[in-house]
């Protein structure tokens, strides 16, 4: 794989679905990058060790797979390093402001372009690359900064933050958004829906990637018609617990 398959993947016309992951058991990963296009592993909330993590990127990349990482508010010390275990995308949560997203955008970048401090040995071994200038050149324009459009401000300063020419693009969680623009927890409301569409249109305006988390296929299909690029799904957690459900359910039916 290279570093710039996940850009290339979202650059397509076909919307690219990424595993949403936050368990840490291997196995478990491997049978979401069997299924999905890309795997995001999410540091803000999962159960992960940093381990698990490393360990995780280096499994999608032997799969040929892109892998996102979402680390904790304001961790950029942890987005450089995870660039460095082999992911090739990084989102940001609760950013909520342009000064912010482009403080993100630029620490994915190496100088003079960025502030990312240089050590990507296991990134080198990864892609298969002998020349530390080859990585930092491809990795200056392959790798993708998502800035998470969650907060009220985020979403007052949606033009701001798109015009920040070195991040890649943004990230819609509706959850977070819906209790920040309405007060409540209400991802499918109308409320929601609208800022969902418009943020995608503001962000294919500006030439940026539009990504947002889909609780079910259902909404994963509505945000896919609004024109989103990539759609992470669900969550490991959350597909156990339904199959688990359904299977029960299925046995235990009287017809």
């Amino acid at each position: 794989m290279t570093v710039g398959k996940l850009r290339e993947m979202l650059g397509s016309p076909d919307v690219a679905l990424s595993a949403w992951a936050g368990l840490g058991d291997p196995v478990v990963h491997e049978a979401l990058l069997a299924a999905f296009d890309v795997i995001t592993f999410d540091v803000q909330h999962g159960l992960q060790s940093i381990e698990e993590i490393r360990e995780g990127c280096a499994r999608a990349v032997f799969l040929d797979k892109p892998a996102l990482v979402r680390v904790p508010i304001g961790d950029l010390a942890l987005a450089g390093r995870v660039l460095d275990f082999g992911a090739t995308g990084v989102i940001l949560p609760m950013v909520a402001n342009a000064a912010e997203a482009e403080r993100f955008a630029r620490a994915l970048r190496y100088p003079p372009r960025g502030t990312r401090s240089f050590g990507p040995a296991r990134a080198l071994s990864l892609f298969g690359m002998n020349s530390a200038e080859a990585y930092i050149e491809e990795a200056n324009e392959a790798i993708v900064s998502l800035a998470m459009i969650e907060t009220a401000g985020a979403f007052r300063e949606i033009d701001a933050i798109l015009a920040v020419p070195e991040l890649g693009g943004v990230f819609v969680g509706p959850s977070d958004l819906s209790l920040a623009l309405g007060g409540k927890l209400d991802p499918n409301g109308s409320a929601s829906d609208e800022a969902a569409h418009l943020i995608c249109r503001q962000a294919k305006s500006a030439g940026k990637i539009a990504a947002v988390y889909a609780a079910n296929a259902a909404d994963a299909r509505r945000y896919r018609d609004m024109g989103y690029d990539l759609i992470c799904v669900a969550s490991d957690i959350g597909l156990l617990k339904q199959a688990s459900l359904a299977i029960c359910a299925e046995i235990r039916r009287k017809d």
